[in-house]
């Protein structure tokens, strides 16, 4: 995750052997060596493009039908087999529907399945490699493939049977877990919150095949004005003449050293030449694990940031991505990077040990903490991020504010984990001034107050040292 997080921007001669876009938005090579970037000579002064970065594959993949064809499809779709997506399948409607996942067309087809599996990407037809590093896909059972029989498209309906999509063209292979668990964690220990979510219980065959949805997913939960897609995202940073656009990704409150590495970020590309850069502050709205601040809670917070000015709302633009979790980490990270490339965004702001978790059996985290920045320099198909290192930030108690981590003098530093974080909410507890911003963190407060008035019992926890 991106609590105490770094910026990369990747040198213009990366070491990838695959085929690369003729269109990239900046050529920019750091002036301070990165080891696993290649040694070629690099530029003094970055050359500047003001269009926004195209999408993999060279086109926005859009697969909502069109208001005049529904009834059509509606039709068309009566007398298919039918299939009752759970929550998370339809998330992933949802992301396919975008184009979050340009060039994919629907549901992964077991070639896609497996490229993504054992190489983190795809090949398209003529030859550009796509980022692509986790599997997308549609589990069914037993009984649906047989009901399905010949069928050549099925009826993908939610839980009150409303129709969703058509998948056409479809294919069904099979659904070998261990593997996909496997390749996707890098472990099959138990306690995995996505596996024991949508995998383990999920059916022995994959479905892929072209989604057609019917209409814009929508939850009527009083936040789809956030759901921006990437072609409206798109047309938002040309509204506000953005000529770079720098992503961040997170799943928890917005803290004070969260703001300064963006503010930060911004005033860096200022100094490359940049005249507008603007923040995607993107926080991610699919499937989270049962401890995670749920997205509601966390979007009052991060209007807050903007209301006391933490951020510049002028040159922020806040969305919702919504990509379920899986806490995969290094392999994940990939799939965060790669889609906002989708929605226009040429830089990314990676963290330590992002999207990872702490192991699920053994007292110790998942993966290793630089493993995932080191990867997204090295991944194929994201050739065109951008990255550049960042120190890390800390709360300084002589400032009395979370500033860059100075080795120099480390005992005035205070490093305040998301644990010690909820914590203190949960205890009603102030963290340091400078921390949050006030209003941020009295949401946060009410969140964990909801929680104790539901359970009817208040309990204080010790603080973590």
């Amino acid at each position: 995750m991106a609590s105490m997080a770094t910026l990369f921007l990747q040198s213009t001669n990366p070491t990838h052997p695959f085929h690369k876009s003729n269109k990239t938005h900046l050529h920019f090579n750091p002036k301070f060596s990165v080891p696993i970037l290649s040694g070629k000579k690099m530029r003094k002064h970055p050359r500047i493009s003001c269009g926004l970065i195209e999408p993999d594959g060279g086109k926005l993949v859009e697969l909502v039908v069109r208001e005049s064809q529904r009834d059509e499809r509606r039709k068309e779709a009566v007398w298919a087999p039918r299939i009752e997506l759970s929550r998370i399948d339809l998330q992933w409607v949802h992301v396919l529907s975008e184009g979050w996942a340009s060039p994919l067309r629907g549901f992964m087809r077991e070639n896609e399945f497996l490229q993504t599996l054992h190489f983190n990407s795809l090949r398209l037809d003529d030859g550009t490699v796509v980022n692509m590093s986790v599997p997308i896909v549609l589990a069914i059972d037993d009984e649906q493939k047989q009901a399905i029989g010949q069928s050549r498209k099925v009826a993908l309906v939610d839980s009150d049977e409303n129709l969703v999509a058509i998948l056409n063209d479809i294919e069904i292979y099979k659904h070998n877990k261990e593997e996909r668990i496997a390749r996707t964690w890098g472990t099959t220990a138990p306690g995995l919150p996505y596996v024991e979510e949508a995998i383990a219980n999920a059916g022995n065959w994959l479905i892929g095949g072209d989604l057609e949805v019917i209409e814009p997913i929508k939850y009527n939960d009083g936040l789809d004005q956030y759901r921006l897609s990437p072609a409206e995202l798109r047309e938002e940073f040309k509204r506000r003449d953005a000529d770079a656009v720098f992503a961040f990704q997170l799943r928890n409150p917005v803290h004070n050293g969260h703001a300064l590495l963006m503010t930060d970020t911004r005033r860096r590309l200022l100094e490359m030449g940049y005249k507008n850069p603007v923040l995607l502050l993107h926080p991610l709205g699919g499937y989270t694990k049962a401890d995670d601040v749920p997205l509601s809670w966390r979007m009052k917070q991060h209007e807050k940031v903007l209301e006391e000015g933490v951020l510049n709302p002028d040159t922020t633009v806040v969305a919702i991505f919504p990509s379920p979790m899986h806490y995969a980490g290094p392999t994940e990270v990939q799939w965060h990077a790669k889609s906002r490339i989708n929605a226009g965004a040429n830089f990314y702001i990676v963290g330590r040990d992002p999207a990872g978790m702490a192991h699920p059996v053994e007292k110790r985290d998942l993966y290793d903490a630089d493993h995932g920045k080191k990867v997204l320099s090295m991944a194929p198909g994201l050739e065109r991020l951008n990255i550049l290192p960042f120190r890390v930030a800390a709360y300084d108690k002589k400032q009395k504010k979370m500033a860059f981590f100075d080795p120099s003098r480390p005992q005035d530093f205070l490093f305040i984990s998301g644990t010690k974080m909820r914590t203190l909410a949960k205890n009603r507890e102030n963290p340091p001034d400078g921390f949050m911003c006030p209003g941020g963190w009295k949401v946060l407060v009410e969140y964990y107050d909801s929680l104790a008035a539901s359970e009817n019992e208040k309990f204080r926890e010790a603080i973590p040292a």
